[in-house]
């Protein structure tokens, strides 16, 4: 496996295997936020044309990622905006359902929950008919009232990747949209939204796409935009909103595309240099790089992982799953004991409803993967 450690702060003898919570800024990203960050501190040095230029490269670095256009995206700062401006969007009506699978993560159920009382939907909890959850547990499900179907692409708690394309197609046989969360996978897999077939996607930059806390973006099908119900938006989508010399409006008009959705203040300067940097990293090295890295990794860990005190607790199967693993452990509640232990051996993973999350990236080696299984095998 090709060394990419120099592109990354030295761990000081730490193994960070927790990507999935909290992906490190490549050194380059570092960089770019530290000259943002002097921007704002001599603000006569804030480039032309920074407040729109800078999302507008973040879009279109973003659209190369996953294989949409830049029209098609908004800068969020986190999955929770996109699923708040799709559940804004729609013209729901009493009776509605949204389908979410049970144990899904909370975003999902923070977001269509509050619906119920106050449009009248119906939220059905999907159950896994196996031991992980399918697209056909969805299909089982889809009814003649259901509007939305809200899942992760890619599972938190077990790193189950979707079918996302067969569902996307009972989907829209149904008359229903699919909404696809791919915070655990966008940036470490092949993600094209052709391919995937969803009519939305939201995503945290904060994770996979190495961006700083507060970033992320949503993609919406181009044909949705003008469907969707409209809903206060942030100004800098009004058209002449660029021209500072002349802000008064006889008619306010949106521009065309997802910019609408843009969080507030997008352009905040230390974020979207740093995510710019971030994306820009990740499209030079590949994501196919990092998907390649990261499952030669995880398949020598899963060699070696000891049996006899170990469960997988993610597919077999690398097909069915993402850019990590979760661990379980055969006696149960010895997980948080396991997990305590390697944190304080300074090996870092997570604990996830109630199994050990483990998530390289490029600069993991061998030798951070024989120091986590030498704890696990004590």
């Amino acid at each position: 496996m090709k060394d990419y450690r120099a592109d990354f702060a030295d761990f000081e003898g730490v193994t960070f295997l927790n990507v999935a919570s909290q992906g490190p800024l490549p050194d380059v990203s570092v960089k770019a936020a530290r000259a943002a960050l002097e921007w704002k501190r001599l603000p006569y040095q804030i480039p032309d044309g920074l407040l729109f230029g800078l999302p507008d490269r973040v879009r279109a670095l973003t659209a190369r990622l996953i294989g949409g256009s830049a029209g098609e995206i908004s800068i969020t700062t986190g999955a929770s905006g996109g699923l708040a401006a799709v559940a804004q969007g729609i013209d729901f009506q009493p009776g509605d359902e949204v389908l979410v699978a049970r144990g899904e993560f909370p975003a999902h159920f923070s977001t269509w929950l509050p619906l119920e009382k106050s449009a009248g939907i119906q939220v059905k909890r999907v159950n896994a008919k196996e031991r992980f959850l399918a697209a056909e547990d969805f299909l089982a499900q889809l009814g003649p009232r259901t509007r939305v179907v809200s899942t992760s692409l890619v599972r938190f708690d077990n790193a189950v990747r979707l079918d996302a394309r067969r569902l996307a197609d009972a989907c829209h046989a149904a008359g229903a949209y699919l909404l696809l969360d791919a915070s655990q996978g966008a940036g470490a897999m092949k993600i094209n939204v052709a391919e995937l077939g969803a009519d939305f996607l939201v995503c945290a930059g904060y994770k996979w796409l190495l961006s700083p806390y507060g970033t992320g973006f949503f993609w919406i099908r181009r044909d949705l935009i003008e469907k969707m119900r409209p809903a206060p938006s942030n100004w800098t989508a009004l058209e002449g909103a660029d021209n500072f010399s002349s802000l008064v409006f006889d008619e306010l008009k949106f521009s065309t595309g997802a910019r609408r959705w843009d969080s507030p203040e997008t352009a905040s300067f230390s974020n979207l240099a740093a995510m710019e940097a971030s994306l820009d990293y990740l499209l030079r090295v590949g994501v196919e790089t990092v998907w390649n890295h990261n499952r030669e990794w995880i398949d020598r860990m899963i060699e070696r992982l000891p049996r006899d005190r170990c469960v997988l607790a993610s597919p077999e199967d690398e097909a069915r799953r993402g850019p990590f693993i979760c661990v379980s452990t055969r006696r149960e509640g010895e997980a948080a004991a396991i997990h305590k232990k390697l944190a304080e051996a300074q090996v870092f993973v997570s604990l996830r409803e109630g199994a050990l999350r483990i998530s390289p990236h490029l600069f993991n080696t061998e030798r951070d993967m024989l120091r986590l299984i030498s704890i696990l095998s004590v």
